[in-house]
């Protein structure tokens, strides 16, 4: 506890820096340099009298890639390119974008070889980010349990890898991304925040809910609308249920989700996506804010099972008010070939409709046969 303590005070301090994050999508917005002292657009430099933008954001679940797919990953995205749009699309990257680093599952004698044959280690090329960028993704996640899968070697390499490709990296201890939302010069310019948190050293901290409660108000000091992404929850096609209290897989603490999700709205987040059980899991309204626990898998080479229910996987948009209140969203299913690629289909609305009234009931959002969300 008291390394991830550290890691969340460093984290604290850091959120200073900011990284601006320059969107396609949405609508015309200026990209500034890392580092800056203050992200584009804030609330308080805007001009006054004019109403701020709504902000659209496209999530999915879990991406991980062993190896370079076919056609160099070029049609890993191709059949879902239409229905990644938003002011913000974010993804989870589970793996590295890297050439080089140690794995972390290479037997040191003849006694590790059984338990590094149980390991699993992604790495892909990373000239592969082009592919994310080119369909339409904006900012992607590292707060997992392989972003450090090739050391600090291969997560530095994914992170110049994901930044030379045009998109923003987050989750990463001590890093936020700011982007900010230009509509026409009779708009307000919207700042939204996007953080990432995982149970991990290397990632802003899930398990320490007062240090992520915190990192939440030093970002939402500084952005209209706040976007926290978490990589939370057990493992599992019989993990799709949300119950309270902390959960766990091979003995690892996966964080209470629950506690995780209200304390950081409570905070000042607007919007929590969830990932990491690679299964669909319900959704909720808790404080007029959306809470997707869990995107589930979305696209795999050689890496994740996609058999089933971890097969089933959607697109969530979200339409937020300018203060970050939930007005609608919609549910695009997605259905993912046995190679790992994903399609338009399959029966992710029904799912994730049931999930949630089954877990949340009248928390739970409306969710309509095309996949329209509404609040209760």
């Amino acid at each position: 506890m008291w390394i991830e303590r550290l890691v969340a005070a460093v984290a604290v301090l850091a959120l200073g820096l900011g990284v601006a994050l320059a969107l396609r999508g949405g609508g015309s917005t200026d990209g500034v340099a890392a580092e800056e002292s203050e992200p584009p657009g804030t609330a308080g430099s805007a001009p006054a009298g004019r109403a701020r933008s709504r902000v659209r954001v496209a999530a999915v679940g879990d991406i991980a890639l062993l190896g370079a797919p076919p056609g160099g990953g070029s049609s890993l995205f191709a059949g879902v390119g239409e229905i990644l749009a938003g002011d913000v699309v974010l993804g989870n990257l589970e793996g590295t974008l890297s050439t080089g680093g140690v794995s972390k599952c290479r037997p040191r004698d003849e006694e590790d070889e059984q338990a590094a044959s149980a390991c699993f280690a992604f790495q892909a090329p990373p000239e592969i980010a082009t592919h994310f960028a080119a369909a339409g993704f904006t900012v992607l996640n590292v707060a997992n349990n392989h972003a450090n899968d090739y050391g600090a070697t291969g997560l530095q390499q994914t992170l110049d890898a994901v930044r030379a490709a045009g998109i923003e990296p987050t989750g990463q201890a001590g890093s936020v991304a700011f982007a900010t939302i230009r509509r026409s010069p009779s708009v307000r310019p919207t700042t939204v925040a996007v953080l990432g948190f995982a149970p991990y050293a290397v990632a802003n901290p899930l398990t320490d809910i007062d240090a992520a409660k915190e990192i939440v108000r030093r970002a939402g000091s500084r952005a209209d609308v706040v976007v926290v992404t978490m990589h939370a929850g057990a493992e599992g096609a019989d993990r799709a249920h949300v119950a309270p209290g902390a959960e766990s897989y091979l003995g690892e603490n996966r964080g209470d989700v629950v506690a995780f999700s209200h304390g950081v709205v409570d905070a000042g987040a607007d919007l929590v996506l969830g990932h990491g059980p690679h299964v669909l899991r319900g959704m909720e309204l808790y404080r007029d804010r959306l809470i997707a626990y869990s995107l589930g898998n979305f696209a795999s080479h050689r890496a994740l099972n996609t058999a089933g229910d971890t097969g089933i996987s959607a697109v969530l948009t979200s339409t937020l008010a300018p203060d970050g209140r939930f007005l609608h969203g919609r549910i695009r299913p997605v259905l993912i070939a046995s190679t790992g690629v994903p399609a338009p289909g399959g029966g992710a609305v029904g799912r994730i409709r049931e999930l949630s009234d089954e877990d949340f009931g009248a928390a739970a959002p409306r969710i309509r046969g095309n996949g329209q969300v509404l609040p209760p």
